[in-house]
């Protein structure tokens, strides 16, 4: 099988939507001529048209006003959001206008948009531009929230999200773009609210969401070599959230740690860790643990920035401590 950037997946899942469907189009800033500062839709602009591909005003409140508008009568936008940092200018528009259009009439309407951005830290980009704020979106009824870890869900899942009814919300990682998997050259999509157990274990649940897959992944790596078994798994979508994959997985190893680049307070390692304390807590050897970024604003110094965010090695010594019943004790 053919491997190919994740920038690369989301240009095709865009691009073979927006064929197959004309009332699929992109606005944003930047998203034409230049391609967005990521150049993930360059080329697209030559096929479709400047009628498609709608460069906007650094306005988002504005161009999200008009996204949520133009999908209530009948198309489907996909909203480019240049930063996920710059989704508190458009709050309004899709927490109370999108998200809430289905409920208040009564299910005669519907808001059926994609709005895709990033997230992630240690990019020397500084507070305003490394922020990870997906749990904010997650806590709104009506909203959908994927998150894909590789180029075979980015593209899978943002096809998903074209043809969804409702609003969806998809985080792509800056650092991810240029990295490339497997994914295939036929038709696929990824369904909702099914999670992707990337590898198989017996001794502790390690759950990661976008990046921190990765680093979940490279902490089992170490792990394996220590003798201890860790199940890898990766939710895809926040909202809906596959519950049964995870709480089987936690049944089975009676340890589990949560792994998430938005910050841990009231986010969603406490969400994701709350739903298994309260559907396997009497099989559970031991407390679930919570590991995200760091409370404060994620700093432009390389050397600190880089200890905002999880570690393969902090998760493997977190794990250390859950094998050896270290946690029970400090708890």
């Amino acid at each position: 099988m053919r491997e190919i950037t994740l920038s690369q997946a989301v240009n095709e899942a865009l691009a073979e939507e927006m064929r197959r469907d004309e009332t699929v189009f992109i606005i944003g800033e930047d998203v034409a001529e230049a391609g967005t500062p990521f150049k993930v839709l360059s080329g697209l602009v030559e096929e479709f048209g400047t009628s498609r591909v709608v460069d906007t005003p650094i306005a988002e409140p504005g161009f999200m006003g008009l996204a949520v508008g133009a999908a209530m009568t009948g198309t489907r936008p996909v909203v480019d959001l240049m930063f996920g940092d710059f989704i508190y200018l458009i709050m309004d528009q899709l927490c109370n206008q999108a998200a809430k259009t289905h409920y208040m009439s009564g299910g005669k309407m519907s808001a059926p948009l994609v709005l895709r951005t990033n997230l992630g830290a240690t990019r020397r980009s500084a507070a305003q531009h490394s922020q990870s704020l997906h749990a904010l979106v997650a806590h709104i009824p009506g909203l959908k929230v994927a998150m894909p870890s590789s180029a075979y869900e980015a593209k899978g899942l943002m096809k998903t999200a074209i043809r969804d009814d409702n609003p969806v919300v998809i985080f792509e990682d800056k650092l991810m773009y240029n990295d490339k998997a497997p994914v295939p050259e036929e038709e696929y999509l990824i369904p909702f609210g099914e999670a992707n157990i990337l590898r198989e274990g017996a001794d502790i649940t390690l759950i990661g969401t976008s990046s921190m897959v990765q680093v979940c992944e490279a902490a089992a790596e170490i792990l394996a070599k220590e003798g201890i078994s860790a199940e890898v798994i990766d939710p895809r979508t926040i909202v809906p959230l596959d519950e049964d994959t995870l709480i089987n997985s936690a049944k089975k190893t009676s340890r589990v740690i949560v792994v998430d680049e938005g910050h841990q307070s009231y986010g969603v390692t406490g969400e994701i860790a709350g739903r298994i304390n309260e559907k396997a807590f009497y099989h559970l050897d031991a407390p679930v643990l919570r590991m995200g970024a760091m409370d404060v604003p994620v700093p432009f110094t390389p050397a600190l920035e880089d200890l905002t965010v999880p570690t393969p090695e902090a998760v493997v010594e977190k794990a250390r401590k859950l094998m050896s019943g270290e946690m029970i004790h400090a708890a």
